[in-house]
This record gives structure tokens, sequence and C-alpha cells, in this order.
């Protein structure tokens, strides 16, 4: 890693603004989803950390400055905090100020009725716990998880302008809101005078319910837009092309489900490898290739579980931008293939 900042970099990373926002970020970002907990070996995932920051350097021309957690990631759940905030002091102290570290709060985090969903105690008393477990003063980016239908939106705004308030936040978002929850969010947001930056939702080609009415809703709002499981939990990948192997995500019932990947869909996934080789792609930086088509979308978030994967999904970025007949040719096979596990929030309201 450089252990001094070289300001040059800069200039030569693919960032995007995030909204109308002063903020930009870069185009990849990198979510500690997985990989990143007690069931994997600390120095795994330092070295994937480490390597996305000094990216920056390299002939990728990307530095992947924002990392991405939640309070209940790992397994077990605030491990990735408590592993992140490891690093952040063994490798990124002295470089806080370059980075963007964002959090989330709304998903079962601790036993009883005040450890999930979208109350003010829990947010603010996760948002603390967080803050503990990274070792920061504050954290670049909050977000509301998942929208509360059982607790007033004002109430889980009212948290969200507190945590910029306490100086605990610098920014906030939201995670898998509809479009009408999206726009009364931030109406009440820039009410309070706490402008909303992002939205965080699911999207692939194989999950596009944002292009229905979303995309629109986050552009007419100048609203930045971060795209999680772009690779459709790894359905996007050569992973599953000839089935499903052994020890993978899907036979671990880790967000995707053996029953996903039938023949109907696969034969989908098949064709779009061939479009991705056609491309001098693999399947998985096609993918990336998609979803940051729309200029509207700031960022996508990709995993990686060791420093090889990261590098080859970075380097998506060095590929050339998809042709109208490419995207025509991709739509035949960009089809909602049942993987969208946050519907119930981002159809509520």
């Amino acid at each position: 890693m450089a252990h001094q900042p070289d300001a040059s970099r800069y200039d030569r990373m693919t960032y995007r603004r995030c909204g109308r926002s002063g903020l930009k970020l870069p185009a990849v970002s990198l979510g500690l989803w997985h990989n990143f907990g007690d069931d994997r070996p600390y120095e795994s995932g330092r070295a994937i950390v480490r390597r996305a920051f000094d990216l920056g350097v390299t002939h990728f021309d990307l530095g992947v400055t924002h990392f991405d957690l939640a309070n209940n990631y790992g397994p077990p759940y605030g491990s990735a905090e408590v592993n992140f905030g490891r690093m952040v002091a063994d490798d990124l102290r002295p470089f806080r100020d370059e980075l963007v570290i964002s959090t989330k709060a709304g998903y079962d985090m601790w036993p009883g009725p005040y450890g999930e969903w979208g109350s003010r105690k829990y947010l603010l008393a996760s948002l603390d716990q967080s803050l503990s477990r990274l070792g920061l003063d504050y954290v670049d980016i909050f977000y509301s998880h998942r929208f509360d239908p059982g607790t007033p939106l004002e109430e889980t705004v009212g948290a969200l302008v507190s945590a910029v308030q306490q100086g605990k936040a610098l920014y906030v978002g939201i995670s898998s809101y509809s479009a009408t929850k999206t726009r009364e969010a931030a109406e009440l947001l820039r009410t309070a005078g706490v402008p909303l930056l992002i939205h965080q939702p699911s999207y692939s080609m194989l999950n596009r319910w944002i292009e229905r009415d979303l995309l629109d809703a986050l552009g007419g709002l100048g609203v930045g837009c971060i795209a999680f499981s772009p690779l459709a939990q790894g359905m996007l990948t050569d992973k599953y092309l000839d089935g499903v192997p052994a020890g993978s995500r899907a036979t671990q019932g880790k967000s995707l489900s053996e029953d996903l990947l039938g023949e109907a869909a696969l034969t989908h996934v098949r064709a779009l490898n061939d479009i991705a080789a056609s491309r001098n792609q693999s399947l998985a930086q096609l993918a990336l290739t998609w979803a940051l088509r729309d200029e509207r979308v700031t960022s996508v978030l990709i995993g990686a579980s060791s420093v090889g994967q990261l590098e080859a999904n970075v380097a998506a970025l060095d590929g050339p931008p998809l042709t109208d007949d490419e995207i025509e040719q991709i739509d035949v096979h960009a089809v909602d293939s049942g993987i969208d596990l946050w519907a119930e929030s981002s159809n509520a309201g």
C-alpha cells in the first residue's frame, strides 16, 4: 500500500457525482456483505481491502475508495464492522479523509422489539454501536436499510436527521424503498435541511425493478443510486453456467436458492455469457458494464472473496461502452428471474 496519498491519481479514476450533491463516488464500490465476517480469515479480507484501495495506482485507473457495510454483516452480526474497523486501524487510518465509509440499520441485529426495523430508538442505538465497532467518530453515509411499514416515516427520517445533526454521519441514504416512499422521505429530509444523498436498491440484468419508476424518481429528485447485487447473488458469473458446483453460495443457502437455477434461467444466463465473450469480457464484467450504462446509477457494489476476483470485476471499467445493438441483444435475456429478496420492502407504500 502506498505510504503517502497521491493526489494526482484521482484524475485517473472513474468517479461519478452522486445525484446533485457535491460528493463523487467510484463507479465500483466494495460491499462487505459476505466474506468479511469471522467465518473467513482476517488476513484474506484485509488483503482484499488493501488491494481495493491501492487499485488507484494501477492500470485499472480506479481506486475503490468507498466501503459499504451494515450493522448485521458477518457472520456473526457485527463482525464485518469489527474486522473492517481493525483494517482501518491497521492500514487505512492515515487515509480516512480519502475514504467514504457507509453503514446501515434496519434488519434484525439483536433480540427483542428494539433490535430491527426503523424506530428512532433502534436506528440511533445501532449507529452508536456501529461507530464503536468501526472505531470511527462518524460514517460518511448512514442508511435506513429498509422501509418500516410499522413506524411513521417521519420518525425514521427524524432519526437520520439527528445522525447528521449529532455529527455521526455526513450524509444519509435509504435502501430498498419504493419510488413513492423515496419521494416522501426526500421531501421530509429536504424540509429538515438534510438532503437525501443516495438510494441503495438491488439491480441487475435479472432484477430490473428500479427501471419501472425508481430511477425516474431519483433522477428527478437529484438523488444518487448505488446498485447492490449487480451480479444477481452470483448468477451473473461463470460459476453456474454448467450447473451448481459443490460449495457454492447456492448450496449454502446464502441469499441464492438452487431453485432459481433452473434450465430456463440458465439458458438466459448462458446467452448473456455469449454476449460477454463477444466483447472479450467475462459475464460478471458485462453485468457491471450494463448496470452502469445509465448515468443515474452512481456506482455498483461488488463483493469479493479474493484479490483476483476483485481485480477481475474492477477491470469491467476497462471495457468499451455498450452499443445500441448489444443492449438490444441483452434485453432479450435480461429478464426477471425471481431473485429480488427485497421486493417486500421496495413494494411497500
